[in-house]
């Protein structure tokens, strides 16, 4: 058996739906299995959701505010007021501020951005910029991407005569602030047809509105928050998002070009991978160090030059964040395995002097991804007694709703149900710690604290083809509520099986089944080379992909995790001597159960182990095999006595067979009835017979070994056929008929032969026959499929 490291959650099939998409669209069952699961249930949204050709965008006059919020920015630009673009740090907040620079800049506007810096002012519009815009003459503030939280800014703006406009896409608050307008579709009332629009799709709607038409000149700069900022990838962010990697790949904007030069993005086509993991992080690592307005620079420069400058600076500052963030999830682990250890708290909050606001939020994302436990990181400010932290949530904890309980603590938070940021008094920690770990407890059971994988299909090798990854890949651009499908295979067997890398920590595996094979590849598995049998049926959790290598194009796998469901036996008859103490270290301590039946093999292998059971002591051994890795050391003295082991000890995971032995009878001798016909007419001719003198002559002159005379004599003795006096053999008188297999000496050399040949010299298949034999199969079969699927 091998256990995945996560619950497998299988969706669950409508076949019914499927079919019909299969019968009037003409794609795949598999790929109408998918869009069934999410969601997508009629020919008509099928075909809109794979042919976006057929999907429009919504009125921005939809939202809420927006007519009143355009009608105030085109006064202010009609009178040449001065207007001040509030943004956000992040790659969100960076892109939202880029496409109203845009826009005003298009309109004709007297304007300015202005984005608060992480570590001295913290998140959202803030008092003093505020009063500073005023003095500085601006007459109207529009927030992009943050603000719905404002609500003391708000008042703050109104007495001061400054027209305060939010648009934003964050959860609203109870309270909401007192703008002049606020545009975001979360808020009460807001009749918007789709309420998951990023900061920066709101921004996008509020410069169609002012524009009068679709900016799709700004779709390469929207698809960067859509994507970075995890926002679900369908109904219209699926259209900016698909629309806007196509016009990323050919935007002529330099510093666009130049960051996707940094990040090593070619002339392939873009995806959604490539914004997530490269273009976004690096927005992002500007405004997590510093300030974030090189990264809005870069983006609306039309300097060359400049770009590539900005372009350098901000991916030096990523490989910085980096480092900081691998520095501090050293420090932040060290504090919860030695403070909080996740077996008594359910929620994880970690808080460190000096640690950089900036990467948090990453670090708690690695802590839930370690732990997997809803996590709050903080950095405290000592002087100012302030915490400010990033919270990240797992399946079934709902953060910003829990947190919204503890508002009379927190003066400042806001986020989602999987994340959120917080600013909060140091000596508060310990109380907001007691109260979501209490609240855990009420949500959470104890299986939500494994990480769990959600399965979009189950499939067979032969049903997977270039066709039907092609069609799979029309779903794209992944992300959030569109994740890139995952497919399960079940049963199949293993082809080959081998480590490739550098460092062998990668595993390339060939699957069969059906008369189909399928390649799969899983990075940072290596190591379960060896807890896989090559005759294992596994099953196999990973995302489809095209291969294309030296001309040749076919399907292939992404390996993420791999369960056995069986039993599995390793066979390490073969292994040197010298080396099986090494292997045997290799078997976890905890899960290892070594076993020998004779006093002299430990002597023999050299082990000098401490775990080493005798196989007649286990009967007080606690919990019997259940899940353990039995080790087999040397063969039994008997069949039955092995048999017997495993029907009072249960089931194991894995079994080792090495089945040493010193002696080898198998081989030296086993005479067969002839052979002791032939001595036993030789005994009657002689009557008596010196075996300690004449027994080796006697074995050269017929060829065989010392031992079969000293065994036949033996025999005969058990069986009452001869006597022996000092070596001399005497024939008895009228000795009663026995059969051979009435002497000890003969069942022991019998069952001795059947042993080595069952265990020692058996084939693989042979052996694993036998166990199959012993333990009970089905009953392994329906337990593991309900812990694994």
């Amino acid at each position: 058996m091998l256990r995945p490291k996560a619950r497998w959650k299988i969706q669950e099939q409508d076949e019914h739906k499927a079919g019909r998409l299969v019968s009037e669209l003409g794609v795949d069952e598999l790929v109408a299995q998918l869009l069934v699961n999410r969601g997508i249930e009629t020919p008509e949204a099928a075909r809109t959701f794979l042919y976006t050709k057929e999907m429009t965008y919504h009125d921005p006059y939809l939202l809420k505010g927006m007519d009143k919020a355009v009608a105030r920015i085109k006064e202010a630009i009609a009178n040449q007021e001065k207007i001040l673009i509030f943004g956000d740090y992040d790659a969100d907040g960076v892109s939202s501020t880029s496409v109203m620079i845009y826009t005003l800049n298009e309109l004709g506007a007297v304007f300015d951005y202005y984005i608060p810096n992480r570590f001295t002012e913290g998140y959202g519009p803030n008092e003093p910029a505020l009063r500073r815009a005023k003095e500085e003459g601006y007459s109207l503030v529009v927030t992009v991407d943050t603000g719905i939280s404002a609500v003391h800014e708000a008042n703050v703006a109104k007495e001061i005569d400054l027209d305060f406009i939010v648009t934003d896409h964050h959860e609203a608050p109870p309270v909401l602030p007192e703008a002049y307008a606020i545009v975001n579709p979360k808020q009460p009332d807001c009749t918007y047809p789709f309420k998951g629009l990023a900061g920066v799709g709101v921004a996008f709607k509020v410069s169609q509105a002012l524009l009068g038409r679709i900016p799709k000149e700004l779709l390469d700069i929207v698809v960067i928050g859509t994507i970075a900022d995890l926002v679900p990838l369908i109904d219209e962010n699926r259209l900016m998002a698909k629309e806007g990697l196509k016009a990323l790949e050919s935007t002529s904007k330099p510093g666009l070009r130049a960051l996707m030069k940094v990040c090593g993005i070619g002339q392939d086509a873009l995806t959604g991978d490539h914004v997530g993991f490269g273009i976004g992080p690096r927005i992002n690592a500007a405004g997590r160090l510093d300030s974030a307005d090189p990264a809005v620079e870069l983006m609306i420069t039309n300097d060359s030059n400049e770009a590539e400058h900005l372009a350098a600076e901000i991916d030096s500052l990523n490989k910085q964040r980096q480092s900081i963030v691998n520095t501090i999830t050293e420090e932040a682990v060290e504090v919860v395995e030695s403070k909080y250890p996740p077996d008594e708290n359910d929620v994880l909050i970690i808080a460190g002097a000096g640690w950089n606001a900036g990467v948090i939020g990453i670090v708690a994302s690695r802590l839930v991804e370690r732990f997997y436990r809803p996590t709050i990181v903080l950095s405290i400010d000592e002087e100012k007694g302030l915490a400010k932290g990033s919270a990240r949530s797992i399946e079934g904890f709902d953060m910003f709703k829990e947190l919204s309980k503890s508002r009379d603590i927190l003066p400042h938070f806001g986020g989602h149900p999987m994340a959120a940021g917080l600013t909060m008094k140091e000596p508060d920690l310990n109380l907001l710690r007691e109260r979501l770990n209490n609240q855990a407890k009420e949500v959470l059971t104890e299986e939500d604290f494994k990480p769990l994988t959600k399965i979009d299909l189950s499939t067979t090798v032969d049903r997977i083809s270039l066709t039907v990854i092609k069609q799979l890949e029309a779903l794209a651009p992944f992300g959030v509520n569109n994740p890139t499908p995952k497919v399960m295979l079940e049963g199949v067997h293993i082809d080959q099986m081998r480590r490739i890398g550098s460092e062998s920590n990668h595993l390339k595996m060939s699957f069969v089944q059906n008369g189909a094979s399928l390649d799969g590849i899983g990075f940072h598995l290596g190591h379960l080379h060896d807890e896989i049998s090559q005759t294992a049926k596994l099953s196999a959790i990973g995302t489809l992909s095209i291969n294309e290598w030296n001309g040749h194009v076919k399907p292939q796998m992404m390996l993420e995790d791999l369960a056995v469901k069986e039993w599995q036996l390793f066979d390490w008859r073969s292994i040197k001597q010298k080396r099986l103490e090494d292997r045997l270290m290799e078997i976890p301590i905890d899960d290892r159960v070594l076993i020998f039946f004779k006093e002299s093999t430990k002597e023999e292998l050299g082990l000098q182990l401490d775990d080493l059971r005798k196989a007649s002591d286990l009967t007080e051994m606690s919990g019997g095999f259940e899940g353990k890795y039995v080790v087999l050391l040397d063969v039994p003295n008997t069949r039955e006595e092995l048999s017997l082991l495993f029907k009072e000890q249960g089931i194991p995971s894995r079994i080792y067979t090495i089945f040493h032995q010193q002696d080898d009878s198998f081989f030296t001798t086993n005479p067969n009835r002839d052979q002791f016909k032939w001595f036993y007419a030789f005994l009657l001719k002689r009557k008596t017979f010196d075996v300690k003198k004449h027994g080796t002559d006697l074995a050269k002159h017929k060829g065989w070994s010392r031992h079969t005379i000293d065994f036949m004599s033996q025999v005969f003795l058990e069986l009452g056929f001869v006597t022996i006096d000092n070596g001399v053999l005497s024939l008895s008188d009228a000795p009663e008929k026995k059969a051979l297999d009435a002497s000890i000496t003969y069942q022991r050399k019998q069952e001795q032969a059947q042993i080595e040949n069952q265990f020692v010299y058996s084939s693989y298949e042979e052996l694993k026959q036998w166990f199959n034999r012993v333990i009970p199969r089905n009953e392994i079969d329906e337990r593991q499929i309900k812990e694994t699927v």
